[in-house]
């Protein structure tokens, strides 16, 4: 039996299969951009897919503190978009 890889969420601190998070990524350039495919190069941060656990992570500031910078509201945005599929 495989073993399945488990992230823990930066809002949550609940812990899920890699497959049910979605990343965060600071890259090398400290340009922040979503990796859809979780193997992009960079400092990443995971969070659970869902419109609640996107706003509250907007709201308290998780995924600025995880990726040490500031998390542009485009990426909110982004993950929102990502949220109603």
């Amino acid at each position: 039996m495989r073993k399945i890889p488990m992230r823990k969420c930066v809002v949550t601190q609940e812990r899920y299969p890699k497959k049910e998070l979605i990343r965060v990524v600071r890259t090398p350039e400290q340009e922040v951009v979503v990796d859809t495919t979780g193997k992009r190069n960079g400092h990443g941060a995971y969070l659970k897919l869902n419109k609640q656990t996107v706003i509250l992570a907007q709201k308290n500031h998780a995924l600025d503190r995880a990726l040490e910078c500031e998390i542009p509201a485009s990426i909110y945005e982004q993950l929102m978009e990502l949220c109603s599929e």
